[in-house]
Order: C-alpha cells, then sequence, then structure tokens
C-alpha cells in the first residue's frame, strides 16, 4: 500500500501535496518507512523487464509490480528498471520479491544519498549520482539519484525520472555476438556504471563550451551578469565534485571485494570505470582553477575599465585647469586690469585658450597617454 502519514506526524494533512519532500518530513517515524523523499517528478512510475542469454533477448514494457514474480528464470538474466518512484508500492513489492532488506528500500526512496556500495549476503547495493547538463539558456546541472541492486540472475535499477541514459546498453543487448549478452549479471552492472560516467563527459564537453563564451564575453563586455554566471558555474561545480567524488570510494570498494557476484575477470572492467571517474575528477580540478582565473580576469577588465574612463576623465581635467586658471584671472574684479580695455583682448584670449588646449593634447599624444 502507497504510504501515509500517521495521524499523529505533523505532515498528516499537507504531506501529499508537497513538490519536494526532505528528510525532516520522516522525524519520528521508524527505521524502514517507505517515504518518497526528494523532488516529485511528474511522471508515472513505470516497469520494464529485459531478460536475455546468448540466444534469446525479451523486453516487456509497463510490467505490472504484481507480476514481477513470474519473471525470476535461472536461464536468464533479468534487468529490471524502474522509472519514477513516486509510487512507493512497487519499491515495496520488489523488496518483498527479492528479499531486500527494509533499510535498503527507504534508502532507494530517499533521492539524497551519497555514492556509496553496501553487501548483503545475496545481493549488492549500489547508489550512483546521474548527471546532466540543462540544455536552456541558464546553466544548470540536473542531478538524479540511480540504485542498482546486483543479484546472481537478476539487476534492479530505480531511477527518478524517464531518460536515455541507458539507451545504448539496450542497444549493445541487441548484439547477440557481443559480450553483454554473454556474461553475467556483475557485466551489466558494470555496463550500468560506465552509461552513467559515460554522461560525465557529456556534461564536461558542455562546460568547454561554456567557459569559451564566458571568456569571450569577460574580455568584450564585463558586467553583472558575466559574475553571475561565474559564481553560478563555481557552485555547480562544487556540487559537481560533491556527488562525484564519493564514486571514487565505491569503485574501490568493489575492486576490493571478495563477494561471489562480482567476478574476477568482470573486476577489470570496474578498473576502467574507475579510470573514467579520475579522468571527470582531473578536469573538475582544472575547471575550479579556471573560475579562479575568470574571475581574475573579471576584475582585472573591471579595473582597467575603470583606469580608462579615470584617464580620459584625468586628460579632460588637465585641459581645462590652465583654462579654468587664466579665466579666474580675468574674472576678477579689478579696475586696472590694462587688458579689459583692450579691442581684440576677447579673441586673444579665445586663441589662447585654443592653443593651449590643442598644446596639451599634442603633448599627451606625444607621451603615449593617448
Amino acid at each position: 500500500m502507497k504510504f501515509t502519514y500517521p495521524v499523529w506526524h505533523k505532515h498528516h494533512q499537507q504531506g501529499e501535496q508537497k513538490e519536494r519532500y526532505s528528510s525532516a518530513d520522516k522525524s519520528g517515524l521508524p527505521p524502514g518507512s517507505l517515504v518518497h523523499i526528494g523532488e516529485v517528478h511528474n511522471i508515472n512510475t513505470n516497469v520494464s523487464v529485459i531478460q536475455y542469454n546468448d540466444d534469446s533477448l525479451v523486453h516487456h514494457d509497463d510490467v505490472l509490480f504484481s507480476e514481477l514474480g513470474q519473471f525470476n528464470s535461472d536461464n536468464l538474466k533479468t534487468w529490471i528498471n524502474v522509472d519514477g518512484l513516486s509510487d512507493t508500492r512497487v519499491v515495496e513489492s520488489i523488496g518483498k520479491e527479492f528479499g531486500i532488506h527494509p533499510l535498503v528500500l527507504e534508502d532507494i526512496l530517499s533521492t539524497h544519498q551519497r555514492a556509496k556500495l553496501e553487501e548483503y549476503e545475496d545481493y549488492l547495493y549500489l547508489v550512483v549520482k546521474g548527471i546532466s547538463i540543462n540544455s536552456g539558456d541558464d546553466f544548470k546541472l540536473q542531478y538524479e539519484q540511480i540504485s542498482i541492486l546486483l543479484l546472481k540472475n537478476h539487476v534492479i535499477t530505480f531511477k527518478e525520472r524517464a531518460d536515455d541514459v541507458f539507451k545504448p546498453i539496450y542497444y549493445r543487448l541487441e548484439n547477440s555476438k557481443g559480450r553483454l549478452r554473454k556474461s553475467g549479471s556483475d557485466y551489466l552492472t558494470y555496463a550500468v556504471l560506465d552509461a552513467i560516467v559515460d554522461e560525465y563527459f557529456v556534461v564536461e564537453d558542455g562546460l568547454d563550451g561554456i567557459f569559451e563564451s564566458l571568456e569571450d564575453n569577460l574580455l568584450l563586455q564585463p558586467g553583472p551578469e558575466v559574475l553571475h554566471s561565474i559564481q553560478q558555474m563555481r557552485r555547480e561545480l562544487i556540487s559537481m565534485k560533491r556527488n562525484i567524488s564519493p564514486l571514487r570510494e565505491l569503485l574501490s570498494t568493489i575492486k576490493r571485494s571478495d563477494t561471489a557476484l562480482l567476478k574476477e575477470d568482470t573486476l577489470r572492467y570496474y578498473d576502467d570505470v574507475y579510470d573514467h571517474v579520475l579522468r571527470v575528477t582531473d578536469a573538475l580540478e582544472s575547471y575550479r582553477e579556471m573560475i579562479a582565473s575568470l574571475q581574475d580576469v573579471y576584475l582585472s577588465s573591471i579595473s582597467n575599465k575603470m583606469n580608462e574612463t579615470m584617464k580620459v576623465l584625468t586628460i579632460f581635467a588637465s585641459i581645462f585647469i590652465p583654462l579654468t586658471f587664466i579665466a579666474g584671472v580675468y574674472g576678477m574684479n579689478f579696475e586696472y586690469m590694462p587688458e579689459l580695455k583692450w579691442r581684440w583682448a576677447y579673441p586673444v584670449l579665445w586663441s589662447v585658450f585654443i592653443s593651449t588646449g590643442l598644446g596639451l593634447l599634442v603633448i599627451f599624444k606625444k607621451k603615449k597617454w593617448l
């Protein structure tokens, strides 16, 4: 049954109307309570099942959670994928069918987990973060928790939303001569991890383009909008590193694991995923240095722009200082100033003004102040 808050709980009335559930919503509830924590995506929970071996491949879409028991087979590897976590009955049903610990089911529904690996007697539980880049004008990364259960003949994945992150795996499964069809569930788990990490490289390519655009804008028109973009990039990079870094620990734990669910020859492929994660984390470090340099360039650009403005104002002030002095002298109210009675005094004074201004401009030009 779908979980409902007890009458005494503070979220009993408004809990079902919220668009996002936080860990505080579970305060006071017993361990193992199946409550979806995280952003509520506007999709219906969909269960798909793929069964395969060397000779056959069968794909079932829109499977009812009550029908999962019929897909148990010792001759076929079974991949169960769940898109959307809003219907907690699906997770509960899978837990009962495969004997999954209630605390694991609770973690699957709590989408703020860090990447981790938990070993149990008959299965492994893995949590990783899928990352994609927003295709809109504003740079923003989108995160998705992907939970993986590795059993002897089953792999069960839980995703927050429906996307194409697993599409490369579907194509590989269609190749009857490929290694994926001939290998066990541990190799399928590797393929899932590899597909998730490959998306990190797509994000990395997008970051390269954004950095180039920021550098161009800094040189052409530095302003508050560019500074806002730099700060947003900085926050997103910190968040990305926080979600990817624990994945190195997860993969290191897999390599040290002695569980029978992971075959020796398959562990070599997990080493390849580990190397990819190292490449991404190294790229993030370089991006952080680039962000710091972009901030320095922004401050330098603003300072240079201010200096150019001050230089122009100083030049104008320098030109008008002697003119103001001359005008001030002849603005004094003395009766016996000889130049006041001259017939051509006024045009001569303007000639002095113009000559002084032009002379100063020539001097500034020769000194390369202009």
